[in-house]
């Protein structure tokens, strides 16, 4: 196992792409220790990892992403936002925290919402008198609600895994997102007092009339994806395919903002995309074969539990695994890698599936804008054109609150299964 650590651990150095760490490691441990082994079983655990039907939805979710960020639904997201929220202490702050959580129940896609509404709204904050660091910390930890808002990748992808309910973790995932939106709205304002940050002039009651018109029917995709799900319409897989439908009809025939050409760069950036998450799953899949086959779970982790282990134990253990995992590897992987190999015995102990879904995904949430290597803090960077170290230096708050959310919902499971316990589904 020290020459696959060792060789993940340089590659990445290198800067490598994690698709390429994963399988080089893997193929450089079997060619150096099990010369015999046939590749060909590598590669069909590849493929077998990106068969399962329900990953459909991953590519669906991606275009609709793409649709949107490309036209007005952020604008217009942002400007209904501001109109109510802008006018209270830390108000912008608050509107920019608001349009994440919201644009994060249209896209899915956290990356999409840095760029979506990050670019629209750090200008205003830093024009307001918000320090820089601060917007950025913002941005990318608000942009992370999306892992938890439905549709989220983070629990299509763990479902398919462990064989949980798909429907039932979009609903999980409600409870958590809106108490980290309220937790992170809250900061905003405290900061907004003590750095005697100026709000803008309240809306008038014609300016939010107008705002609303214009920004409502971005609001459909929640209740196409939700509403189609809970009322038994749609499955995640169909519910993904009409909010392609949707944001067609949207942004192509009422806003107008796209044309039956501009559909080609998003069906070859989707492709790129879903290509790159598609190797990431596949590969997760054959690093996950390699540790059952050696054995791996079976000689560690029985000594790392113990004998009947409480519920409390096991939830930290894996709570705290998925936090370091993705804090260096990309959140699907970790979720594809480790929860083959945690979820039984966490099972065993009588924690909730869906419950053990949301805190795995909350955890992918917190990695993904958390040093080294979150891959929201390298979007940012791109997007942004800001140094690491600046990006970095205000997310210690905002890390701060999640772990407080992940322990409430220890605590208080109900904040995450009161949803799919109601639907019945």
């Amino acid at each position: 196992m020290l020459l696959l650590v060792s060789s993940m651990i340089i590659q990445l150095l290198f800067g490598f792409p994690f698709m390429v760490v994963l399988l080089g490691s893997l193929i450089l441990y079997l060619t150096v220790y099990m010369p015999n082994f046939s590749m060909n079983v590598i590669i069909q655990q590849v493929v077998t990892g990106i068969i399962p039907p329900s990953l459909v939805a991953v590519p669906m979710f991606i275009l609709a992403a793409n649709i949107i960020t490309s036209g007005q639904a952020a604008k217009r997201l942002i400007g209904m936002t501001k109109a109510f929220l802008g006018h209270i202490p830390g108000g912008l702050a608050i509107t920019t925290n608001a349009a994440c959580t919201m644009f994060g129940a249209v896209s899915g896609s956290t990356q999409a919402t840095v760029a979506a509404i990050g670019g629209t709204m750090r200008p205003m904050l830093l024009e307001a008198g918000y320090s820089s660091p601060f917007t950025l910390a913002l941005i990318i930890n608000a942009s992370d609600i999306a892992f938890l808002i439905p549709p989220s990748i983070g629990f299509i992808v763990y479902g398919v895994v462990t064989g949980t309910s798909v429907g039932k973790l979009f609903l999980a995932g409600v409870g958590p997102g809106i108490l980290i939106f309220l937790l992170f709205s809250l900061y905003a304002y405290i900061y907004s007092k003590r750095n005697n940050i100026v709000s803008p002039a309240k809306a008038t009651w014609r300016e939010k009339i107008d705002s609303v018109k214009s920004g409502i029917l971005v609001m459909g995709f929640p209740v196409i994806i939700i509403g189609g799900i809970y009322g038994g319409i749609f499955s995640p897989t169909e519910a993904a395919a009409a909010s392609v439908a949707y944001a067609l009809i949207l942004e192509g025939l009422i806003y107008k903002t796209i044309k039956f050409s501009d559909m080609i760069d998003h069906f070859l950036q989707t492709g790129v995309v879903t290509g790159v998450v598609f190797v990431l799953v596949g590969a997760g899949n054959a690093f996950s074969f390699l540790l059952s086959f050696l054995r791996i779970p079976q000689t560690y982790l029985p000594p790392l539990f113990g004998e009947n282990p409480s519920q409390l134990y096991v939830i930290f253990i894996v709570v705290v695994a998925y936090f370091i995992a993705c804090m260096f590897v990309d959140p699907i992987v970790a979720i594809y890698v480790l929860s083959p190999i945690f979820a039984p015995y966490v099972l065993q102990t009588g924690v909730d599936p869906v419950l053990l879904g949301v805190l795995v995904v909350l955890q992918a949430a917190i990695g993904s804008a958390t040093p080294p290597f979150g891959c929201d803090i390298f979007t940012a960077q791109l997007i942004f054109r800001r140094p690491y170290m600046e990006i970095i230096s205000h997310t210690p708050p905002f890390i701060f609150i999640l772990l407080l959310v992940t322990a409430l919902l220890v605590a208080f499971p109900q904040i995450a299964l009161f949803l799919p316990n109601a639907a019945l589904i």
